[in-house]
């Protein structure tokens, strides 16, 4: 008999803690305390009210669940004013949009949907995300460059015919983000766009989908999902001896994509938005020194994803002390602070982080795209640390360009 399987649930989680605690407890102890729990009891109410509950409050830290995102920014804004936010998912984020900016709270995403880059409600979308950035080309511009490769590709390859292009995933607000521009582009750049094959994100049997894409005959598929099932794909796929060239968006695939499917994630090409772990340009010295901040070994291996997040993390960071300097802190100088730059990149971090640069009227920061090919080179059971540095598996910069910011794609 096999044991139980543990239940799993997705929720947000909120942290908070005193600033200077330490430094109030040597001043007086008695009273720190005594504040200290009154604050506790009014923030508990606060995250009931918010359908959340208090899982943790060890010394000065407390720790809530919510059953949303949206909950849980909701119940922080109600605790004390937020100035600015690094969020997270598609849903969650388009979900905050209203809320973002009517309280006017500059909200940096993990999401990067066109559909957020519409300050003012005149793009495509005809929707306005005045308070809403993300760090890294949309998805829409990112499978756009991937289909500009695409087309180059299949020229150097010498093919006469018109090459066939396909979607790839589930039909959710993050795979969809992508779809209708990137099959508008393609058939700009002359491919036959195929119908969508879904693909869901839960890792599952995709022997099906692996077939239709023989059947189909794709030549390019682009894979809209997150990276547990893209590995499962690529996996199937191989076995199912698929030829078709595998592009993958910029959440869909990394290094450790690369050691689960192994082989079959040889010659995959996606989409990048900094500078990888270690590369030797000048910035990469400020990304090691801010690992050690929880490694003070330095010699834990950092993802793709990480880096992007510093990238994001110091945007922010700059946007903060401009308005500092310009008549204080607050949400809507932040977002004054991030449109005074062009080409910005963030000081101490040359060479690992794109330009970017955002105006009142155009919030797609990054439209320069950087493609890279994977190549793996026998077994990949090792960490991923130890793969790289023995150089089985390998991540080669292939493709670069700038999608022209052209006023029909804003939002789309």
């Amino acid at each position: 008999m096999s044991p139980p399987q543990g239940q799993r649930k997705l929720t947000a989680i909120l942290s908070a803690d005193v600033v200077g605690y330490s430094r109030l407890m040597g001043e007086d102890e008695q009273a720190t305390v005594d504040t200290l729990k009154q604050y506790q009891q009014a923030i508990g109410r606060v995250i009931e009210r918010h359908m959340g509950r208090i899982v943790d409050a060890p010394g000065d830290n407390i720790l809530a669940e919510f059953p949303s995102a949206v909950e849980a920014v909701n119940g922080a804004v109600e605790i004390q004013k937020v100035l600015a936010i690094h969020g997270w998912s598609t849903p969650s984020t388009e979900a905050l949009v209203s809320a973002v900016t009517e309280d006017e709270i500059p909200y940096f995403s993990a999401s990067y949907a066109a559909s957020l880059t519409d300050p003012t409600g005149r793009g495509a979308g005809g929707r306005a995300a005045p308070y809403n950035f993300f760090y890294g080309p949309s998805y829409s511009d990112a499978c756009r460059g991937l289909v500009q490769w695409a087309s180059e590709d299949w020229k150097a390859r010498g093919n006469s015919r018109v090459p066939r292009f396909v979607h790839m995933g589930e039909n959710h607000p993050y795979p969809n983000a992508p779809k209708k521009a990137c099959q508008a582009y393609a058939t700009e750049l002359g491919f036959e766009v195929l119908p969508v094959i879904a693909m869901p994100m839960n890792p599952g049997d995709f022997s099906a989908q692996c077939g239709q894409l023989k059947t189909q005959g794709a030549d390019y598929a682009y894979l809209a999902n997150t990276t547990a099932s893209v590995s499962v794909l690529l996996s199937t796929c191989r076995g199912l001896q698929v030829e078709t060239q595998f592009m993958v968006n910029i959440w869909g695939f990394d290094e450790n994509v690369m050691k689960t499917a192994g082989a079959a994630a040889d010659g995959v090409v996606w989409v990048m938005g900094a500078a990888k772990w270690g590369d030797d340009v000048p910035g990469m010295y400020t990304v090691q020194e801010v690992s050690k901040m929880s490694d003070p070994s330095g010699q834990t291996y950092r993802p793709v994803h990480y880096i992007r997040g510093v990238c994001s993390m110091f945007l922010i960071k700059e946007a903060m002390e401009w308005a500092d300097r310009n008549g204080g802190i607050s949400g809507a100088n932040i977002r004054q602070g991030i449109y005074q730059h062009k080409d910005w990149v963030p000081v101490g971090l040359e060479g690992v982080c794109s330009p970017a640069t955002w105006t009142p009227e155009d919030h797609r920061g990054v439209t320069r795209v950087l493609i890279y090919r994977s190549h793996i080179k026998g077994p990949t059971e090792a960490d991923v640390a130890e793969l790289v540095a023995q150089g089985v598996i390998r991540m080669e910069r292939v493709f670069s360009v700038d999608i022209p910011r052209r006023p029909e794609w804003l939002g789309l």
